[in-house]
């Protein structure tokens, strides 16, 4: 890819693939050749993205992510206490039984924009720690599987933080990207006792 190719639904992934390097470089590398990307590639899609968000010139972010990825697979209305909003989801090869999602209020502007499980895919239904494995679950997933959660605030725009309860009444916190489960720790110890330290898991 050179800086004055294409920028589609493949540049796309690299630039999620780049968010996540930080906490799973294995997996990144993984697909990263999966696209047939080197390590250039990936830095130069995400410089271009960068650049597309930040220019004077930018288009607004929907019409930025139709220009990128195309017509969205589906549209629909969803109700988000009292405002109806449009969701559009796209395909992302990478993940097949994923779809990045993006919600936009009346009048076009988005307010959400991440990977959601694909309406026609099974539910992986985490059921423990165990299956809280890195890139198996998404944010609504973990927060469904392990009541109470709470949200946290992310590190970063395209970061967010969950804290969770575990089978066992601890607590877990999980750090997602894209809304893509990345790592998780243990904050306490079986019956809420305080652990100490976190540490990250997976």
């Amino acid at each position: 890819m050179t800086s004055n190719g294409p920028f589609g639904p493949r540049e796309f992934q690299l630039v999620l693939l780049r968010r996540m390097a930080d906490h799973q470089p294995e997996l990144v590398e993984d697909a990263r050749r999966e696209l047939g990307a080197s390590l250039a590639d990936m830095r130069e899609a995400n410089r271009r993205w960068q650049a597309m968000v930040r220019s004077p010139r930018a288009r607004g972010t929907l019409s930025r992510y139709r220009s990128v990825l195309g017509a969205p697979e589906r549209t629909f209305r969803r109700t988000v206490g009292d405002l109806e909003c449009e969701a559009l989801l796209w395909p992302v090869p990478l993940w097949p039984d994923l779809r990045f999602e993006v919600m936009a209020a009346p009048g076009g502007a988005v307010w959400n924009e991440w990977l959601i499980r694909a309406p026609e895919a099974a539910d992986p239904g985490p059921r423990t720690a165990e299956d809280l494995r890195p890139w198996s679950c998404t944010v609504d997933e973990v927060a469904r599987a392990f009541p109470p959660a709470r949200p946290l605030e992310g590190t970063a725009p395209t970061r967010l933080g969950l804290a969770f309860t575990l089978p066992d009444g601890g607590e877990g916190v999980a750090e997602f990207t894209w809304g893509l489960l990345q790592r998780w720790s243990r904050r306490t110890a079986p019956g809420g006792s305080d652990k100490g330290p976190d540490r990250p898991t997976g």
